[in-house]
């Protein structure tokens, strides 16, 4: 996982230096694309981070060996669900959220009913019916 890593870590490298660039250029009389390019840098050392401390405690891939034949990668690569009528339920539930924000409350109040259930179900649909484990 090292290449991962570098490659968000080394995010810290562009936007921090481009946070103050843009800072110059704007000659600090808007904050706010300055402070979200020092998140977006904060972001990437927090993601970069997280993959080095995983690559740590996993065994290395056969990504991370180059002379590693393509016959090592083979076998089970994990568990994906089959089909689901959840997303798109929850497109439509967010859908509405999101209109709310610019509607009303109320209407935000509405969507966010449906939105958690459907989550709820997404979440837990692997564990009842058909497809539990």
């Amino acid at each position: 996982m090292k290449p991962e890593t570098w490659l968000f870590s080394g995010g810290i490298l562009f936007f921090l230096p481009v946070a103050f660039v843009y800072g110059l250029l704007t000659q600090w009389d808007e904050w706010v694309g300055f402070i979200a390019l020092l998140l977006t840098g904060g972001l990437a050392v927090l993601i970069g981070t997280y993959l080095f401390i995983t690559a740590r405690r996993i065994d290395s891939r056969p990504e991370d060996d180059l002379r590693a034949d393509i016959t090592e990668g083979a076998g089970e690569q994990g568990f994906f669900p089959p089909f689901s009528w959840w997303p798109l339920y929850l497109a439509g539930a967010g859908a509405i959220a999101f209109a709310g924000v610019a509607v009303g409350w109320w209407l935000w109040i509405i969507g966010m009913a449906f939105t958690v259930p459907i989550i709820v179900g997404w979440v837990f649909e692997h564990y009842a019916g058909e497809h539990a484990h």
